[in-house]
């Protein structure tokens, strides 16, 4: 979504798939768009809205999902530049035998459940999601603040979750995943304590959609800003244009992106992590527990 560039591709400079497409709208609508790099709490704090935006410091944060709850009692939101492809996901503690700790039948019930303070899944969407094991609702849990503090707001979640704070982690479903590090990869998040995917910790919950209003927006603002209204018909026209299909391609999105003629007409394969619970054929090792067997 966003980055640092390195030479000789950029000069350090910001980049990403929101970076692209909202300069890319300046081909379509006679606007002109600056992006710069802030820190995530001048966005977006933990259930209210962040200092730089509230201030009028910034026009608006790309590249949030418009979720139900509190971001719509702060802010707005431009109409999306990505299909909702970013589910929730609920990780557990795995025993020694690689077993979940809490199993994928649960309500969370009397559990006490830690949230990545800031992003998406909100803490108070959790209450929305339907369990795909039971098709029954979360419900009795008790949502709790994360007990380490660091620079990374989804390592200080992981982290309570492994020292046995909290029973379960309400996080995106693609989260781990994203978080294994490889060869080239220049990493702002503890490797080490995500590399136990699998064997410390794993997703008991999958393919829950019902937090999320819209995909992925190319601007959140403060509400009554009237940004929404300046980008929507661009957004509209832009995501016609080969423009985007190419920017959704350079940045590995185009599963992701929505489809106009210029994409090729291929079909879609549904990722582990988009899946329901009940449909998946994987184990708690490669970490996602399926449901547990009747």
């Amino acid at each position: 979504y966003a980055f640092m560039g390195s030479p000789p591709e950029s000069d350090f400079e910001t980049e990403g798939i929101g970076k692209d497409i909202a300069k890319g709208l300046e081909s379509v609508c006679d606007i002109e768009v600056h992006v710069t790099e802030v820190r995530w709490s001048d966005c977006w704090g933990n259930a209210v809205i962040g200092d730089g935006l509230a201030a009028g410091e910034l026009h608006g944060c790309m590249t949030y999902t418009h979720t139900y709850g509190a971001r719509n009692r702060f802010c707005e939101f431009s109409k999306p530049i990505l299909k909702d492809n970013k589910p929730g996901g609920i990780l557990v503690q795995l025993d020694e035998f690689g077993d979940p700790k809490v199993t994928g039948d649960s309500d969370l019930s009397g559990k006490k459940v830690v949230d990545v303070v800031g992003w998406a899944p909100t803490a108070d969407t959790l209450a929305l999601a339907e369990n795909k094991c039971t098709k029954e609702r979360f419900t009795g849990f008790t949502m709790v603040q994360p007990t380490v503090t660091t620079a990374n707001a989804n390592n200080d979640a992981l982290a309570t979750l492994l020292n046995g704070d909290a029973d379960a982690m309400w996080v995106y479903a693609d989260q781990a995943k994203n978080y294994q590090c490889s060869e080239g990869v220049t990493a702002n998040w503890d490797c080490d304590l995500w590399a136990g995917f699998g064997t410390t910790f794993a997703y008991i919950q999958t393919g829950l959609f019902g937090h999320a209003m819209a995909g992925t927006t190319l601007s959140m603002s403060k509400k009554g800003s009237g940004l929404s209204e300046i980008l929507n018909p661009c957004i509209d026209k832009f995501i016609l244009t080969k423009d985007y299909y190419d920017i959704c391609v350079k940045h590995g999105f185009d599963g992701s992106c929505f489809e106009n003629e210029h994409f090729p007409a291929t079909q879609a394969t549904e990722l582990v992590w988009e899946k329901p619970t009940d449909q998946l054929t994987t184990t708690c090792a490669d970490g996602y527990c399926p449901c547990p067997s009747v």
